[in-house]
Formats: C-alpha cells, sequence, structure tokens
C-alpha cells in the first residue's frame, strides 16, 4: 500500500476489519486501487440465494473522481449493462468525495434489491419494471 493516500489506506484497511454484511471483498495485491468483490444476493429480490462478482477501482483522481465498478458475473438487470456497466448516479454525475468505498458497497448492493426504473440501461426490462413490477420481480429473465 505504498505510495496510496492516506484516506485509501484507510479505507482499505476498513474494508479488512469492517467488512459489510453481504459482501467479501479483497484488494488486490499487485494493483493497490482495484479490489474484488463478492455480493450476495438480496433477499425478497429475483436475486435472492446467490452471488455477484464485481470489480471496484479508485482512480488516480479518487476521492475527487468516482470509483468505477463493473460487474463480473452475468445479470439480467434493469441497471446493469451487459458488459457489466452500472447505471448507478453516484458513479456518474452525483458522486460526492465524501463517499466511502464502504458505502459504495452498500449502494451496489441496494441496487440489486431495488433497481431504478428512471437510469435504465435495459429499457425493454425497465417498462416491464414501471408497468408490472409484481411481474417483473418474477420473470425468470432476471436469473
Amino acid at each position: 500500500m505504498a505510495g496510496l493516500p492516506p484516506r485509501i489506506i484507510k479505507e482499505t484497511k476498513r474494508l479488512l476489519t469492517e467488512p459489510v454484511a453481504g459482501i467479501e471483498d479483497e484488494p488486490d495485491d499487485s494493483k493497490a486501487r482495484y479490489f474484488y468483490v463478492v455480493t450476495a444476493r438480496p433477499q425478497d429480490s429475483p436475486f435472492e440465494g446467490g452471488t455477484f462478482k464485481f470489480e471496484l477501482f479508485l482512480p488516480e483522481e479518487s476521492p475527487m473522481a468516482a470509483s468505477k465498478v463493473c460487474f463480473m458475473t452475468k445479470i439480467y438487470h434493469l441497471n446493469v449493462a451487459n458488459l457489466g456497466r452500472i447505471s448507478l448516479d453516484i458513479l456518474k454525475d452525483k458522486w460526492p468525495p465524501a463517499l466511502q468505498i464502504h458505502t459504495v458497497l452498500l449502494l451496489i448492493q441496494a441496487l440489486l434489491g431495488a433497481p431504478n426504473p428512471d437510469e435504465p440501461l435495459a429499457n425493454d426490462l425497465a417498462e416491464q419494471w414501471k408497468t408490472k413490477e409484481a411481474q417483473a420481480r418474477k420473470s425468470k429473465s432476471m436469473d
């Protein structure tokens, strides 16, 4: 962790000593700003019962620039693109520099259980979600 800003060192240590419930994260030893993350599917969601892998990267401009996150596990979710990009405002234009990695992980986990049809990356599923949410939650295509 030599050469990293003190804040990133502090946040990385916090993740190791105070893990987020339902999330396993592991910093990459060779890339200090890079994390491998596994999250459990949220209860009472179409994704309940399994796990998803994603990667989190802290850019050089961090904390002034948003963390970069990409799902590695294929997921049919209205806020996740085919290549794993996530539509979440805090990862785009609403990034607050005070936001910590711990909170970013919680927000991504929450997005799995509470999709946002107003910022879709899968328009067909978003439309179904807006008109028939209960049916969309049971959709086999979300598995």
